[in-house]
């Protein structure tokens, strides 16, 4: 694990796909500490293609007990595999349909063209059924101070949810499967 800023990021993945030719680069991390921001940043500057994994939470009728007990059980990782970081990794346009949480629908599929960089950001996408394909894993880390005051800056009303579901259940994944010591990278936003 290397800890590094934006720009060394950005350089470890130029270096990996001088060597590689293709990579996928997942960005997993704490809620509110950037990984839209940074995924968002780094798509910018590298002419990436960005799927965000909160497209790909499970639809109501899947959110049994039996799968929401799994660490990372509460996203479709399955269709994030098939519709997304396969054909991704063999250089394929990608056909994926986003999951809309407010219609607990998912959506027609919209054709994605190969790139040479495809980033997988968002919590879970380090997840071990995934892990196997990335070329690099980033870890976007933030103190607990600042992640709170964030949500409630960024989520108002909603912040509660964040606080006593979200935020277990991301840091009962990351401690199940090592999240964080298990990245390439690490960023820390203070």
């Amino acid at each position: 694990m290397k800890h590094t800023d934006f720009d060394g990021l950005v350089a470890e993945i130029i270096a990996k796909k001088e060597k590689e030719g293709r990579v996928l680069v997942a960005i997993d991390g704490r809620c509110a500490s950037g990984k839209s921001t940074l995924a968002t940043a780094l798509a910018e500057r590298l002419g990436a293609v960005l799927f965000h994994v909160d497209d790909f939470f499970l639809p109501m009728e899947r959110r049994t007990e039996e799968r929401l007990i799994e660490a990372g059980g509460n996203f479709d990782r399955e269709r994030l595999l098939s519709e997304v970081i396969i054909p991704a990794s063999r250089g394929e346009t990608v056909e994926y349909r986003r999951y809309d949480c407010a219609e607990n629908k998912i959506l027609p599929a919209v054709p994605v063209p190969a790139a040479d960089i495809t980033l997988i950001e968002g919590a879970y996408s380090h997840h071990p059924a995934l892990a196997r394909y990335m070329s690099l894993k980033a870890f976007s880390d933030v103190s607990p101070a600042v992640q709170r005051a964030r949500i409630l800056k960024r989520n108002g009303d909603r912040a509660t949810a964040y606080f006593d579901r979200w935020i277990p259940l991301e840091e009962r994944y990351f401690d199940t499967f090592d999240i964080r010591t298990s990245a390439d990278i690490v960023i820390e936003n203070k």
